[in-house]
């Protein structure tokens, strides 16, 4: 542990964590965007979705309020949520590929671009708390500055004299990070400095570029 003093920027000392609601609400959206899926597109209907809010709501449940409560189960729980949600969102992207790559009959463009925004945003909304549960060890063990070292560099970090003291990333940092990963298929302000994050990065961008471009490609050909 490194010394603190009133100088110190909050996400380098322990503070009272950060409120679990917009979590929460992401993952609510997620299930929400899984179900508005067509049943071919859709792994294990209801199944999976039925997990996921069964575990948040054990989550909300165990931990109500500020995510600043540091334990094993928890944290194991919440990574399998995420999980369970990038398993959904992995198997209806694979579905939408092999159903752009094989399908031979007449396809509406529309629904084209709807599915495969629908899977996109959900890949969106999935890394973002993929970045949000594993930067520096997670919420809890961000509040409680378990480790020194950050996994992403946000620019707050670094010009320190324009922001506020109390700043520290919060969900909504690491949605738009995972977003302007997946618009500009590299990192913009926000730079991955650990293996793990620069490769979770990775894996990001390549599953938008090929959703974006496969339904985008085949939307322009059904129209012509």
């Amino acid at each position: 542990m490194w010394l603190v003093s009133d100088s110190t920027p909050a996400w380098r000392r322990p503070t009272a964590g950060e409120h679990r609601w917009p979590a929460a609400l992401a993952i609510l959206v997620v299930i929400g965007l899984q179900l508005a899926l067509p049943a071919k597109l859709t792994p294990l209907p209801f199944l999976l979705p039925a997990i996921e809010l069964g575990l948040l709501v054990v989550l909300a449940v165990a931990d109500p309020g500020r995510v600043d409560r540091e334990s094993t189960v928890l944290r194991t729980l919440g990574l399998a949520l995420v999980a369970v949600a990038s398993i959904a969102t992995a198997w209806s992207a694979d579905l939408l590929v092999a159903g752009i790559v094989t399908e031979r009959g007449d396809v509406s463009p529309a629904d084209l671009l709807l599915n495969g925004g629908l899977i996109w945003l959900t890949n969106v909304i999935v890394f973002a708390l993929w970045f949000w549960e594993l930067d520096r060890g997670g919420p809890a063990a961000r509040a409680h500055a378990r480790r020194e070292h950050p996994d992403f560099l946000f620019p707050q970090m670094t010009i320190r004299q324009i922001v506020r003291q109390d700043w520290e990333p919060r969900f909504v940092d690491y949605l738009y990070l995972s977003f302007t990963n997946s618009t500009a298929f590299s990192p913009t302000d926000t730079m991955p400095l650990t293996r793990w994050a620069k490769l979770a990065m990775m894996f990001e961008a390549a599953i938008s570029f090929v959703v974006v471009l496969l339904v985008v490609a085949r939307a322009v050909n059904v129209l012509g």
